[in-house]
């Protein structure tokens, strides 16, 4: 007896060891990126409350929240993120003991020399077993009760397979929240940009009107014999130019509305926004230094990260499918070889318990692959996370810079308009007086539209630059 024992704990042993000795190397990262704080106090001088003003608008809010509603990619990511949180709650229970309900029949042939009591010679044919007991060859089996398997967590294979689910399943709630800010900064720029035209319209109409009183008093002067042909003829070909800019305008506005609709999940229809004006205050300027802190809280970096703790906690679980497996399979219920017999009790109560120690040995090369492959993707999602976290600096430093100079643009382009508007009034008072040609009053004019239409340009630039700075900076946090 104890010489078996003996062999069965050598057999064990050496299991254990021929698992144990293929274990893998650990898996060792580069250094990471570290992100610069440019600020002199040493600390985040920029944060979503400088894009307060922006969203202030009620009808800017009522396209967002409908946007948010039923937008159909947003709705498609909150179906994944249900799929992440299913695959989480069966990674957690992975660990638990699966119990089933068993109902089996079936039929088997002994060996004289099993230890079954069934083909055992000396047993099963003894005179002393009544006929109850004795069981027919071949021998039907019959079983109603339950099973169960327990794998025993050793290693920390299951634990690690479930950190790497609850890091997806939390990626993919980041996945949804990028989603979300992209949206929220669609909509918002696609606004700001059909208020702009809105200003290039309302511009163009006005100056439609300079231009047709222009053409009235030019040919009354050339009635009264102090204008030419040429110069009514200049004229009109200006104010027809104008005219061609409305509908180019008008059409640049249908597209704008048909991308805001497609954003909120709806078929064409008029977007109700605020009436434009052409002067408007422009958003407090932003400090220039770059948030250190808040681009790290950015969506598409916490995801990037999240996944890297996924494919590392991934390959610690290859590393683990290597050692030795415990297995314990215990089972209760009723047993018999006649199906008369299977609730007799308490004869045909039966149960069980089995406990494998099992290693791998001819799938290792299958193992090592899975291993290669784990050890491959964590490589993939560290350099997705660094570029991530270089892709997030650069965006925020472009925006910065973008709304820096516009805002300068902005003061300049608006000095520009003052002149160029007091230039027609003069040029309009001295040809009217004779002390100018008609060159220089049509000169005046498209000076002054073109001036106006940039004017609005460079406003709309503002404004896009802090929707790209809100979108750089991950939105609401």
């Amino acid at each position: 007896m104890n010489k078996r024992i003996y062999h069965y704990a050598l057999a064990t042993c050496l299991v254990a060891g021929a698992g144990a000795c293929t274990t893998q190397k650990e898996l060792r990262m580069p250094e990471r990126v570290s992100v610069p704080v440019t600020s002199a106090s040493g600390t985040d001088t920029l944060s979503l409350q400088h894009f307060d003003q922006v969203f202030q608008d009620p009808h800017l809010k009522a396209l967002v929240d409908s946007a948010l509603a039923h937008n159909y990619d947003l709705l498609s990511a909150s179906r994944r993120v249900a799929a992440a949180q299913a695959n989480l709650m069966m990674a957690r229970n992975a660990w638990l003991p699966s119990v089933n309900l068993s109902l089996t029949a079936g039929v088997d042939h002994f060996a004289d020399y099993t230890m079954t009591g069934v083909g055992n010679f000396d047993t099963n044919k003894s005179p002393n077993i009544n006929s109850d007991q004795r069981a027919p060859d071949p021998t039907p089996e019959y079983f109603a009760g339950i099973r169960s398997s327990w794998e025993i967590d050793l290693w920390g294979k299951l634990k690690q397979q479930r950190k790497a689910t609850y890091a997806r399943f939390l990626a993919s709630q980041e996945g949804r929240r990028l989603l979300t800010t992209q949206i929220v900064a669609g909509v918002t720029g696609l606004y700001y940009e059909l208020l702009a035209m809105d200003s290039e319209l309302a511009i163009i109409r006005r100056n439609i009107r300079l231009q047709e009183a222009a053409v009235a008093t030019v040919n009354i002067q050339k009635e009264a014999g102090r204008a030419t042909e040429l110069a009514v003829q200049q004229f009109t070909a200006q104010l027809l130019s104008t005219q061609a800019l409305e509908y180019g305008v008008k059409q640049e506005i249908a597209a704008l509305e048909n991308q805001l609709n497609a954003l909120m999940g709806r078929l064409p229809q008029p977007i109700t926004r605020s009436t434009t004006r052409d002067s408007v205050t422009l958003p407090p300027t932003v400090p220039a230094a770059i948030p250190g802190n808040l681009l790290l809280l950015r969506p598409d970096v916490q995801r990037a990260e999240l996944e890297l703790s996924a494919a590392q906690a991934d390959v610690k679980a290859a590393r683990a499918a290597f050692l030795p497996g415990l297995t314990i399979t215990p089972y209760a219920g009723f047993n018999a070889f006649k199906a008369g017999l299977l609730f007799k009790t308490p004869a045909s109560v039966a149960w069980g318990a089995l406990g494998s120690l099992t290693a791998p040995v001819f799938n290792k090369k299958q193992l090592k692959a899975q291993y290669n492959i784990s050890t491959a993707s964590a490589y993939t999602a560290f350099y997705d996370y660094q570029q991530a976290i270089v892709n997030g600096y650069q965006e925020v430093a472009t925006a910065l810079n973008k709304v820096e100079n516009q805002q300068q643009t902005f003061a300049l382009k608006t000095k520009e308009v003052q002149v160029l508007q007091q230039a027609v009034s003069t040029a309009n008072i001295l040809f009217t007086t004779g002390y100018a040609n008609y060159l220089e009053v049509i000169t005046a004019q498209k000076n002054v539209l073109e001036a106006e239409l940039a004017l609005v340009t460079t406003r709309r630039n503002v404004y896009q630059g802090l929707v790209s700075l809100y979108r750089a900076l991950g939105g609401n946090q």
